[in-house]
């Protein structure tokens, strides 16, 4: 091989195969549900953030069909050139009543992923500072709130996970005119949920936003599935809520709900936003029915087996090698240590006919690797049973 930047690519993904840290994709030939067909073998899958089951729900799939022929297969443009449909604005209305109860004067704004979404807010925020400005971020946030704080070029600073003492103090010692602190709502790696009430109450005494990323939260707790602003009943208008329509809604995309002059600011200055072709519309028609879901007593029912699904686990015994993380949401993770041996049991796992991905770092911290097992109101507890019978033997090998 000639070409030396290429062979250099070739030893890069040589040391991830033997580090235990390359990623391999598996092709599913079903529909997102708890059982499934992955490369041609039948498997009970518990890595989907299809929280509620909604993806593959015969309203939700008929309301797309219905959409695609009301709307065609695509918006054709950007949200501002002609892409903004009315299936669009009535998701937004719809999404923005939700959190009404929560946010004075809210607005909400959809976007195509939930990546996509964070991006657009914090870029938004930077630039409505004109650089006076630092973010707040908890050590342990996802992915796109990280990437999207970094591509502000604002100061920053990391406070320990959900240490509120360390916070104060680097709140306190802060001089920026702006102050953002920005937390996942639920932590998608561990599934615990962020202080939210003590986190509120520093913002306001130091007059800072509170951004929220609440990806694994919407849909799933609240009494009617509002998330976690819901489940704390918070309300301020210095909140920033970020939900994903593409785990316990079912289908695709993201929003920001915010006071509606911070919607308005994103739609004026946030470039994710203004220069991306609008998602079809037909997601959007069929999140209509995906919500009306999610708020009706169908949806609190399936809440409430999820939520019985994870009691059920959380009670299963776990050896004392593997370490459970506290957790009450629908993500129950279980630390087993090095990249080879979370290998080896994934492995193990899907021999047994059970499929739960492998998570290494970066995306963990390094040494702890673990089984991210997620739980989903399309789960039976006979489903669960399975899972934790099949865990015996993996322990053993």
């Amino acid at each position: 091989m000639s070409f030396a930047p290429l062979a250099q690519l070739t030893l890069h993904l040589r040391e991830l195969e033997e580090t235990g840290l390359r990623r391999f994709r598996r092709t599913t030939e079903t529909p997102c549900q708890p059982h499934t067909v992955v490369d041609g073998e039948k498997l009970l899958a518990f890595n989907s953030n299809d929280y509620l089951g909604l993806a593959a729900h015969p309203l939700v799939v008929e309301a797309l069909r219905e959409g695609a022929s009301l709307y065609g297969a695509g918006s054709g443009a950007s949200h501002l050139i002609s892409g903004h449909s009315q299936a669009h604005e009535r998701l937004e209305e719809m999404l923005a009543m939700m959190i009404s109860p929560f946010i004075p004067s809210v607005r909400a704004l959809s976007l195509s992923t939930g990546y996509m979404a964070n991006l657009a807010v914090l870029s938004a925020l930077s630039g409505m500072a004109k650089d006076d400005i630092t973010f707040f971020s908890d050590e342990l946030n996802h992915a796109s709130l990280i990437d999207g704080i970094r591509l502000t070029r604002a100061p920053y600073k990391v406070y320990r996970h959900a240490d509120m003492e360390h916070l104060s103090q680097t709140l306190a010692a802060c001089a920026s005119a702006a102050k953002v602190v920005v937390t996942d709502g639920v932590f998608s790696m561990d599934g615990d949920i962020a202080p939210l009430p003590v986190l509120l109450k520093l913002c306001e005494q130091h007059g800072a936003w509170l951004l929220v990323d609440d990806a694994h939260g919407f849909g799933v707790l609240g009494n009617r599935g509002a998330g976690v602003l819901e489940h704390f009943n918070l309300r301020s208008e210095q909140l920033i809520y970020m939900g994903t329509l593409g785990k316990a809604a079912g289908v695709s995309g993201a929003f920001i709900a915010a006071h509606e002059h911070v919607i308005e600011w994103m739609v004026q200055r946030s470039r994710p936003y203004i220069y991306t072709t609008a998602s079809a519309p037909a997601l959007a028609h069929a999140l209509l029915t995906s919500l009306r879901i999610l708020r009706s007593d169908e949806g609190c029912r399936r809440r409430s087996h999820l939520h019985s699904l994870i009691h059920q686990l959380s009670s299963a015994p776990v050896p004392n090698a593997w370490k459970r993380m506290v957790s009450t949401t629908a993500i129950q993770p279980i630390v087993i240590g090095s990249n080879q041996a979370v290998l080896q049991a994934s492995h193990d796992l899907i021999s047994q006919g059970i499929w739960i991905s492998a998570i290494r770092s970066p995306t963990v911290p390094v040494n702890t690797a673990r089984l991210r097992i997620t739980l989903s109101a399309a789960h039976t507890s006979t489903d669960v049973d399975r899972l934790v019978q099949a865990l015996a033997p993996v322990v053993l090998a």
